[in-house]
């Protein structure tokens, strides 16, 4: 049995595997527990095989250790996988529309991660969610002292300072009983700056660490929270041809709807990862808000944008520009020439 392409749909504990020759016809169905799958693919499949997943759970930690066992590893995003799953929904439907998109000649795929990008990008996953479980439990706060008439800025820092005097005043009409319990919430609050803080400085030496973090902070409004986060999401360079479809993959490309011969360019299309496409916007912002005391090109060419439109327009356009400066300096290894940057 000679395979050339074998589609495997991912699970928690079930693996289905589907496999088919040159020519495209079916010769190997299988259905396997977690345990087994990946001794049974290597006894029956040779090396050299492609082998298609989903780019889901798990599957940047398998393709690693399919490539160390000298098999070609292809991952498909899931809405490129759909097309092709037929009638009814299924694992052995969707292994068999795996193994179909994988042969397509046209078809993306996704570049495996290394293990360095996932713990740039747990960190990340980490932090943003200490971030939410913070605003929620200040917005608790706020909530709880409101009942009692006491109202704080709308700031966290001003929430952060007002709390202690609130536990001191004892004129301020709180009970006994709702003092421990803001004291315990503003335990929790402090309890999570602290780890945000911590989350903070593990990116800052992961970026200090990285070469291509380090060049890309390089860029204007590019730190290292934005330049680890671009290289535990975007990756290796090499596997988009343009600048062009870096800055498509991250969402800031404009959407297009033409017919006919009419080109019609609508707004971002906010695609890719949210995470990654807001840190540079916001970035940029900072770059916007600087931009008019100074007097290189791209300082002139960011007020002129933002004196003819708004400056959230001047904002997005940056974050273009910077993706696309970004894909060069990852793709070819360079440090960054403001003499090419408006080029």
């Amino acid at each position: 049995m000679k395979l050339n392409r074998v589609g495997i749909d991912l699970a928690k504990n079930i693996y289905q595997l589907h496999g088919v020759d040159r020519s495209g016809k079916t010769l190997w169905k299988r259905r396997l527990k977690r345990d087994q799958w990946l001794r049974v693919l290597l006894d029956t499949i040779e090396q050299g095989c492609e082998i298609g997943m989903e780019a889901c759970a798990g599957a940047h930690h398998w393709a690693r250790e399919l490539q160390s066992r000298g098999y070609t590893v292809k991952l498909i995003a899931p809405q490129f996988v759909k097309p092709y799953v037929k009638s009814n929904k299924n694992d052995a439907k969707d292994a068999e529309a795996i193994c179909e998109a994988m042969s397509r000649p046209n078809m993306r795929f996704v570049t495996v991660k290394r293990v360095e990008q996932q713990d740039m990008q747990a960190t990340h996953r980490i932090r943003a969610e200490l971030i939410t479980q913070r605003t929620a439990k200040a917005n608790q706060i706020r909530g709880l002292v409101a009942e009692y008439g006491l109202v704080a800025a709308k700031h966290l820092s001003s929430l952060r300072a007002v709390i202690p005097c609130w536990l001191e005043d004892a004129q301020n009409g709180l009970t006994g009983d709702f003092r421990a319990l803001l004291h315990g919430v503003w335990n929790d609050l402090l309890g999570l700056d602290e780890r945000v803080g911590e989350m903070d400085q593990l990116i800052k030496r992961l970026a200090a660490n990285n070469e291509d973090c380090v060049r890309l902070q390089q860029l204007r409004g590019v730190g290292p929270m934005i330049s680890t986060a671009m290289v535990a999401t975007m990756g290796d360079a090499r596997q988009y041809h343009k600048s062009r479809q870096m800055a498509a993959a991250i969402g800031i490309t404009p959407r297009q709807h033409s017919s006919g011969g009419k080109d019609r360019l609508l707004g971002i299309s906010k695609r890719g990862d949210v995470y990654l496409r807001t840190l540079m916007i916001h970035g940029a912002r900072s770059v916007v808000a600087r931009a008019g005391g100074k007097d290189d090109r791209l300082s002139r060419w960011i007020t002129g944008i933002a004196t003819r439109r708004h400056p959230n327009v001047a904002a997005v356009a940056l974050a273009n520009k910077t993706a696309r400066m970004a894909w060069a300096i990852l793709r070819h290894k360079t440090n960054y020439d403001p003499d090419f940057a408006m080029n």
